[in-house]
């Protein structure tokens, strides 16, 4: 018998993979994901807005119209905004979280990337953070994006590519 987090896993990366196809179709992967961590961190910020898309008590015309006015209010693009329609109508806002993480974990898993967890019991240094990100790299390859609590190396080809295109622009 399947698990109930199956369930909500299997349903979440079908939306997923649905939104995911039609922003690669418009060329909006970016915009889209940007949207979706935006989204990710008001449900985890807000209680309400929690409460709003796990509720069964309230009907779907509620979910509906509270869905709708936060996607506008927070600007979403017109392509969540329908996706979170969609998603309200046919009553699974609750596995709009699940929906994010699939739809942020099939981009990675497109452009090469690997998420790595670091966790060290006092700030690590500069030198430090160089050695973990070329030891990482050798064990991974190229394509490596590390975060660590606040701080971020990025060490992706697109922020290689996006750094000379910069540079380019500079000499020009």
């Amino acid at each position: 018998m399947a698990s109930e987090t199956t369930g909500v896993s299997g349903l979440a990366a079908r939306y997923a993979a649905a939104l995911f196809d039609l922003a690669d179709e418009r060329r909006i992967l970016d915009e889209i994901a940007s949207d979706l961590r935006q989204l990710r961190a008001m449900v985890q910020a807000s209680p309400d807005l929690l409460r709003l898309i796990r509720s069964p008590i309230l009907s779907r015309d509620q979910q509906s119209k509270g869905i709708e006015a936060l996607a506008e209010a927070a600007g979403l693009s017109p392509l969540v905004r329908d996706f979170l329609a969609v998603v309200a109508r046919n009553r699974r806002l609750f596995a709009v979280p699940a929906m994010i993480e699939a739809f942020l974990a099939e981009l990675a898993a497109r452009r090469g990337e690997v998420t790595a967890e670091v966790t060290a019991a006092q700030p690590l240094s500069e030198a430090q953070l160089a050695a973990l990100n070329e030891q990482l790299r050798r064990s991974v390859g190229s394509g490596l994006v590390l975060k660590l609590g606040s701080r971020m190396v990025d060490g992706s080809i697109k922020s290689k590519l996006q750094r000379l295109q910069l540079a380019m622009k500079s000499i020009a």
